[in-house]
């Protein structure tokens, strides 16, 4: 059982090791065609479902940005991972009453959407005596069962979330709709760039637009091309997810 567990990690490994290169490349060429250099750009390596073993030889690699969807499986694997030269973020839907499994552990929650839900994180680094920064999350697609702000409410926000103290926004995150083609993908993406650029323009205390978050495994070279300077790949990187 054990040589067969580890000849599946060897597998696994090797894999990770082709499409890292591969979509390192792609990031390098999207950069360069949107006027930027590669190292604008951060790769954030999605990890739902990927076991710790898997993720801690990406960072070996050079993976430096790691993101959980699930609060429970953050916590779980939070001891195993190898964090001395990568930082850690919430990447996932974030409900008030497990923000306090959070703070301290990851470096920024990238799906922030509510006056709520950033009271509650400002409440508690503040207990902490500690900052952290966060992500506004817009519902660009204005869909009904996705979170995240609807773009017309997102200067409100973030000048309510911006007098929070222990807390910085940083930029903006975006997932367009799952059903949406190439075209009206470009479109959304086009968009969050503006209100990116919009906000930007500003100059809000305590808002710092330094990343626009958009672009997964099936769209992040459209995203770079439309601006963004943060994607976040999963399938593309590990694989296949498996659920237990």
């Amino acid at each position: 059982m054990m040589e067969k567990s580890s000849n599946e990690f060897a597998q696994r490994f090797q894999s990770l090791e082709e499409n890292y290169k591969i979509i390192r490349n792609t990031i390098a060429e999207a950069a360069v065609q949107s006027g930027r250099e590669p190292k604008d750009i951060t790769l954030l390596a999605a990890t739902k479902t990927v076991p710790v073993e898997v993720i801690n030889h990406g960072i070996e690699l050079g993976i430096d940005h790691i993101g959980e969807n699930k609060v429970q499986e953050l916590c779980e694997k939070y001891p195993s991972y190898a964090l001395d030269h990568c930082e850690l973020q919430f990447i996932g839907h974030l409900q008030t009453n497990k923000v306090k499994n959070l703070i301290g552990k990851v470096g920024m929650i990238q799906s922030v959407d509510s006056v709520k839900l950033a009271g509650e994180i400002s409440r508690l680094s503040l207990s902490h005596n500690l900052t952290t920064d966060i992500l506004i999350e817009v519902n660009i697609g204005k869909e009904e069962n996705k979170s995240g702000v609807l773009p017309e409410n997102l200067n409100d926000l973030i000048q309510q979330i911006a007098v929070l103290p222990s807390l910085r926004i940083r930029g903006l995150m975006a997932i367009p709709p799952a059903d949406a083609d190439e075209k009206e993908t470009r479109g959304y993406f086009t968009n969050m760039h503006q209100y990116f650029v919009d906000i930007m323009g500003k100059k809000i205390d305590n808002v710092n637009m330094e990343f626009l978050s958009m672009g997964m495994s099936s769209d992040y070279s459209q995203a770079i091309l439309s601006g963004a300077n943060m994607v976040r790949v999963g399938s593309a990187l590990f694989g296949s997810r498996v659920y237990k």
